[in-house]
């Protein structure tokens, strides 16, 4: 399923279940009141703080841990453009008649890193285009040691070092897009959610009518936070996105004349 999907329908069902603990337990906490008829018990305050609490801290940290791999991500296109417009640039100190091939299969490359994840989320298509990627990397690398052989100056030979960094990148950001936190963490914050709903809507009992506007707020709120933070988490599918951090990689293709 894909993965977006998957943080709506979360979130659509946080929301239900949200509006649904708070009702359970603001009749749980009026059947108590009626039963002894007593207001909030010596404790329960203590018990709230700790779990709502927690629940925020809980927020706080998946919330900051996607935003800066969002961050992260968008940095390490800039990075990707840059290691290849150096590398781009330093085809020059081959002798003219390696440069041609090389220089074509730079844009083949390019054309291909763009590919790669313009046709997300079909993971299918990627994965055969990063495929390809690989079979031009090694293209290029070969086309470059024999042209560096040719001429085998220090200035052509710096080249070489420029293309190991421009192939590293590209794992860089594979695995950069890989690394998730567990699911346990995702799990753990929807739990401390509904629990949290249960016990807000127990401290409810003691007044006559429901408060929609608190409870539907709640549940929006809650429900909205958990999907921003598992959308950042995947900024190639969801309405949060990267895509226009490719412009740079678009750009540089353009200049390859």
């Amino acid at each position: 399923m894909n993965v977006i999907l998957a943080a709506a329908l979360t979130a659509i069902g946080l929301f239900g279940g949200i509006l649904a603990l708070l009702e359970t337990g603001r009749r749980i906490g009026a059947r108590r009141m009626a039963a002894d008829g007593k207001g909030p018990r010596a404790g329960m305050a203590a018990v709230e703080g700790a779990v709502f609490g927690l629940m925020g801290l809980m927020i706080a940290f998946t919330f900051s841990g996607a935003a800066a791999r969002f961050d992260v991500r968008r940095q390490l296109i800039t990075e990707e453009a840059n290691d290849i417009g150096t590398a781009w640039l330093r085809l020059d100190l081959l002798p003219a008649a390696a440069q041609p091939a090389l220089r074509d299969s730079f844009r083949r490359y390019v054309d291909l890193r763009l590919e790669v994840y313009r046709t997300l989320p079909d993971f299918d298509a990627a994965m055969a285009a990063l495929d390809r990627c690989t079979t031009v990397q090694a293209e290029i690398w070969a086309q470059a040691v024999a042209a560096s052989r040719e001429n085998p100056s220090p200035a052509a030979m710096l080249l070489l070092p420029a293309l190991n960094q421009m192939f590293d990148i590209t794992t860089t950001r594979t695995m950069a897009a890989k690394i998730h936190p567990p699911v346990i963490i995702f799990a753990t914050l929807v739990a401390l959610t509904l629990i949290s709903a249960l016990l807000a809507g127990y401290g409810m009992a003691a007044a006559k009518t429901r408060s929609w506007v608190h409870m539907l707020g709640f549940a929006v709120v809650m429900a909205a936070t958990v999907y921003i933070i598992m959308d950042l988490e995947h900024p190639r599918m969801g309405l949060i996105n990267i895509h226009e951090t490719d412009q740079v990689l678009v750009d540089l293709r353009h200049s390859m004349k």
